[in-house]
């Protein structure tokens, strides 16, 4: 057999060989995940955010055939957990977040220690809320005509919770307060249960807050609500109206929250994670745990996700900038 016969045979090998290279690379992909996920919330259990988290959890769990864990990692706003997600090297971590860590962070620290610009793949925008401007009941107000009259009557006398620097409910607020030419003291929180809980005790007496972790109280009287921030009334509180309906025009924002995973995350399994999300939202038994409990849900692309979080970038810290608002120190 001359050297010429010989290399089909050849070709046919050294093709089967690189096929058989090939085939491990290709199995482990298939195989994401390959042990169980973490799903890091940056914010107490009880929280909203850990609401949406949980969820997603038993889908993406049927789904991919894995585990996945919620792991709650509270502090700085949102800001360690976030941190988390962004430096995590095991592939098989990703988590949700919020405005302040995905977007008004950058403005308010000078050394934060990610990017969100940069750190995180966007994989989903889930939900999103209407924000409540709520007072505790011995605050003298049933409107926000009386509640700023009652501020102004005693500067630097009342204070207003937030989970931290930069979220919603805390922009909202100072962006209320520079327009209203009112003077209330932040008092940041860890997380949205223990803001509440000062509030409903009277520790606190006012906070912006996501309506879907402040209705209950609402309902039961132990916090008023005054303005919700959204274009529309809620349907769960139609008597209360917008700012806009109140005297403060273009005011509206929302709350959001998003799943998030590491920059490094492969292409084929950040989609994956994308469409089971998206997936997820469709089910009536999801949707009915996060409608019911306040929230609107909205479910994006990562491209549409993306986009918000750069456009939400640029509007808050004109803000921040102008109101010289920090969070360093």
């Amino acid at each position: 057999m001359s050297p010429d016969d010989l290399a089909p045979t050849r070709r046919a090998l050294l093709g089967g060989a690189a096929l058989a290279a090939l085939a491990p690379a290709a199995r482990a992909q298939e195989a994401w995940p390959s042990r169980p996920v973490r799903m890091i919330v940056p914010f107490p259990p009880g929280g909203t955010p850990d609401t949406a988290a949980r969820a997603l959890v038993p889908h993406f769990s049927e789904a991919f055939g894995q585990p996945f864990v919620v792991d709650n990692r509270s502090g700085a706003g949102g800001n360690l957990g976030t941190d988390l997600i962004a430096k995590a090297r095991d592939g098989h971590t990703i988590g949700v977040s919020i405005n302040g860590p995905l977007v008004t962070a950058p403005a308010l620290y000078t050394r934060l220690p990610y990017d969100p610009a940069t750190d995180l793949t966007y994989l989903s925008q889930l939900v999103r809320g209407a924000q409540l401007l709520v007072v505790h009941p011995d605050v003298p107000a049933q409107d926000l005509a009386a509640f700023v009259a009652y501020a102004k009557a005693n500067p630097g006398k009342m204070s207003f919770g937030s989970v931290g620097p930069g979220s919603a409910g805390h922009l909202a607020m100072e962006e209320l307060k520079a327009r209203l030419g009112i003077d209330l003291v932040h008092v940041p929180y860890r997380g949205f249960p223990e803001a509440t809980v000062d509030l409903v005790a009277g520790r606190i007496q006012a906070m912006i807050q996501i309506a879907a972790g402040i209705i209950p109280q609402v309902q039961d009287g132990k916090a008023r609500a005054l303005a919700v921030t959204a274009d529309q009334r809620l349907a769960k509180l139609p008597e209360v109206p917008t700012l806009a309906e109140a005297g403060v025009p273009d005011a509206a924002s929302y709350a959001w929250i998003g799943l998030v995973a590491p920059a490094a995350t492969p292409a084929n399994v950040a989609a994956r994670l994308s469409a089971e999300a998206r997936t997820a939202l469709t089910d009536p038994k999801v949707r009915g745990v996060l409608e019911g409990a306040g929230f609107e849900v909205v479910a994006s692309s990562p491209q549409a996700f993306t986009e918000l979080t750069a456009a939400e970038r640029q509007r808050w810290a004109g803000l921040i900038k102008r109101l010289g608002i920090t969070a360093d120190g």
